[in-house]
């Protein structure tokens, strides 16, 4: 899946979207699930690519209508693929399920985003949240210097 901005494009791995697949809350009883998003930021495109995410761990917060993660869990997965891949696998954002087919951000996301943005610790000037619904993804970009955050269209295949 290939998402546009003005200035490059971001691209979701198959395999990633395929783990979304899993954790969609299709029944009644599936609980929110969410992680990182891990990735490159190509530097002959200036594209970014995400590859990798974490999923939900046993200490993270799981119920029908909220997730939270434990920061620390996932946190040691990020260390994990930063130093495996000697600093080109970094940390590009955030991503959950919502049980509603087109999936919005809820004033409780959009505020949590914002901490995200102006609190993480990392090389983009950028990040990224995915909320994962029942029929279809929402992808936002958030720009860290003024916590702005804007809806990503999702590519015309050409």
């Amino acid at each position: 899946m290939i998402y546009e901005t003005k200035q490059f494009q971001l691209k979701i791995s198959e395999a990633v979207n395929n783990i979304f697949l899993q954790y969609r809350q299709l029944k009644e009883q599936d609980t929110e699930a969410g992680g990182v998003l891990l990735g490159r930021f190509l530097q002959e495109s200036n594209n970014v690519v995400i590859d990798q995410i974490t999923v939900p761990m046993e200490n993270d917060t799981r119920t029908r209508f909220f997730y939270k993660k434990y920061r620390e869990d996932h946190q040691a997965i990020v260390d994990k693929f930063w130093a495996e891949t000697e600093g080109t696998c970094n940390y590009l954002g955030e991503w959950y399920t919502h049980p509603e087919q087109n999936p919005t951000p809820s004033a409780h996301d959009r505020n949590e985003w914002s901490k995200i943005l102006r609190h993480t610790v990392c090389d983009s000037d950028i990040l990224f949240f995915i909320i994962v619904g029942t029929k279809s993804m929402g992808v936002w970009i958030g720009y860290r210097d003024d916590q702005l955050i804007e809806k990503l269209i999702k590519a015309k295949l050409r």
